[in-house]
Formats: structure tokens, C-alpha cells, sequence
């Protein structure tokens, strides 16, 4: 079982952040490449509390990669449209091809999470949805598909100290939303639908990784490992060969 109480110590990184970023980043870059050439694909999850450091991890997570290959996936409440359609329709159009990988900033778990908590899925609907998710990604996994699924947990005490040195920046303000309020005051409610969703969604070939957000340099650390390690394990990371018709024209070119 994971209980999200263990991850609320906030130890400070105890290495050196910035070298350790850096090797992070080459192996990333390169595990990257590995899923071009082997034509692999991978999907990273990362769902979380608001301001829990999700977006920060991501824009280092995706620092060296080739914009051609990823895609991240900001999801928002769904439309009049989408809520027409069984819930994971919209997602189906943005899984990633072959040599792709699509990182999804929230996700499919919102059925289980804010359409539970505020009410915006019937009871049986959001019940159902586990074994949907289930099915949805054990499909994808049976196609080759890695899967990393993080989650960012906070306290209530980082969440709100976050908030308000959002508010006091001129150029940050616009990340709160009355939303975010609306979930705070549910913080009991969703910490029982993210246990639940914990318990009924991690499975073998697609596991949860609670990640303790409340140092964020700690937090972008673990996140990126967990990362490079499952997307390292999934492909040949042997370096590619030159192509040999390219070493034919570089030897005509250059002698």
C-alpha cells in the first residue's frame, strides 16, 4: 500500500543539485534517442496537488530532447463535447506513435479524482473508471508502451505557502484560480480518492512513484531518476550505428 504520509519529510537534496540535474538530463537525452531509432514508445504520467512542483519537473525532465518526439499534454476539465464521449476518447488522439513520447500533465486519473471529489461523475461511473484505466493501459502496455506514472504530494502547510508566493508575484498570479481553493477546502476528500487511486491503479507494468514534493530540488531529482531508469530499461541503449549510406556520403564529401 502506498500511504501518502510518507512522503511529506521535505529533506533537502543532500547531493549537488546542478551536477546531478545535468547527468539526468544526458541520460534522458539519450534514452530519448534510443526510442527514435528502436521506434519505441512511452507515456509519463504526472498528476499531483496543485502547486506541488509538476510543471517544474517537467520542463527539466524535457530540457534535451528533440521537440519532434514528445509531446506534453496539458489536461484541462473536458468540453461540452468531450463530456458526450466515453471518458478516455479524448486521450486516445494523443497517445504517442512509434520514437514518441507524450508526458501527460493530469490525465485519465481525473475521473477518479476532482470528477469524484466535486461531483461531476456519478458514483458508479467513477467506480467503473478503475478497471477502464486498468484495461486502457494494460492495452498499451501489451503494445510496447512504457509507462511512468509520478505522483507530486505536498502538505497543506507547503500547498499554502506555495499559493501565497504565487499571489505576491506580479507574474505568477495568474496560476491560481479560484479552483484551487474550491480543492483546498476538499483536501480530506481527495486525499481519500488519491489513496483509493493508489491502491486500485498501480499494477505491474504500470506503477505508481509518489514523489515527496515539498523540497522541489529533491523532488525534480527523483522524478527525472525514476524517469531515466523506466525509459533506460525498456529500450537498447547501446549508441546507434552511423547509417551507412551516410558514412558513404561523408567519405565522399570529406575524404
Amino acid at each position: 500500500m502506498i500511504h501518502l504520509s510518507d512522503y511529506e519529510a521535505g529533506h533537502k537534496y543532500p547531493g549537488d543539485y546542478h551536477a546531478d540535474l545535468r547527468a539526468l538530463r544526458t541520460r534522458l537525452e539519450q534514452a530519448q534517442i534510443a526510442h527514435i531509432v528502436h521506434k519505441r514508445r512511452a507515456i509519463v504520467i504526472v498528476e499531483g496537488w496543485d502547486a506541488a512542483g509538476k510543471g517544474g519537473a517537467i520542463q527539466r525532465m524535457t530540457a534535451k530532447w528533440d521537440p519532434r518526439s514528445f509531446e506534453v499534454w496539458p489536461i484541462k476539465a473536458p468540453t461540452a463535447e468531450e463530456k458526450a464521449q466515453h471518458f478516455l476518447e479524448r486521450f486516445w488522439a494523443k497517445l504517442p506513435a512509434p520514437g514518441e513520447i507524450a508526458i501527460f500533465d493530469r490525465s485519465w486519473y481525473g475521473r477518479v479524482l476532482v470528477e469524484r471529489v466535486e461531483g461531476f461523475a456519478s458514483e458508479d461511473a467513477w467506480h467503473r473508471a478503475f478497471d477502464e484505466i486498468n484495461d486502457f493501459e494494460a492495452e498499451q502496455a501489451s503494445l510496447g508502451t512504457t509507462i511512468v506514472k509520478l505522483f507530486f504530494h505536498v502538505t497543506q502547510e507547503t500547498q499554502d505557502a506555495r499559493f501565497q508566493r504565487r499571489l505576491a508575484h506580479p507574474w505568477k498570479r495568474w496560476k491560481i484560480t479560484p479552483e484551487d481553493f474550491r480543492n483546498r477546502a476538499h483536501r480530506g476528500d481527495y486525499l481519500e480518492a488519491m489513496h483509493d487511486m493508489l491502491a486500485r491503479t498501480d499494477r505491474k507494468r504500470a506503477r505508481w512513484h509518489p514523489i515527496d514534493g515539498n523540497n522541489k530540488k529533491a523532488a525534480r531529482i527523483a522524478a527525472l531518476g525514476i524517469v531515466a531508469d523506466a525509459l533506460e530499461t525498456a529500450v537498447d541503449m547501446t549508441p546507434p550505428e552511423a547509417d551507412s549510406a551516410v558514412l558513404r556520403l561523408a567519405q565522399k564529401a570529406f575524404g
